[in-house]
């Protein structure tokens, strides 16, 4: 229900823009986060976004350290959500992944996400 695709190999300084297609969700909220995971460390949240039918639509959340440097948007039509990465470092280094909070039990974190993808490469190396 959730495809993340787009990483790849950077160097230090450039961009990706990874995408994640998600289908199945016939809730009227839920919340389509990224999340990502460095080797030997612990899964984190870096940015998710929401639908609803109120006034919460479309509010955006950034972890600290990617603020100012990543954009998450959306396209409701394509039923996709996208990270757009500028001036990645190579602390950007992860396997990210995409997730699904259908019940809206948190906001942007780990524990809260329902579904999740599988996940793609981010290396950001010189």
């Amino acid at each position: 229900q959730l495809q993340a695709s787009g990483g790849g190999l950077v160097q230090p300084g450039g961009s990706l823009r990874l995408s994640c297609a998600y289908s199945g969700f016939t809730l009227d909220r839920y919340v389509i986060g990224w999340f990502r995971q460095a080797p030997g460390k612990g899964r984190e949240g870096v940015s998710c976004i929401m639908t609803s039918d109120g006034s919460y639509d479309g509010n955006t959340h950034y972890a600290d350290s990617v603020k100012g440097r990543f954009t998450i948007s959306r396209d409701n039509a394509k039923n996709t959500v996208y990270l757009q990465m500028n001036s990645l470092k190579p602390d950007d280094t992860a396997v990210y992944y995409c997730a699904a909070d259908l019940d809206l039990g948190s906001w942007c974190e780990v524990y809260g996400m329902d579904s999740w993808g599988k996940g793609t490469q981010v290396t950001v190396s010189s």
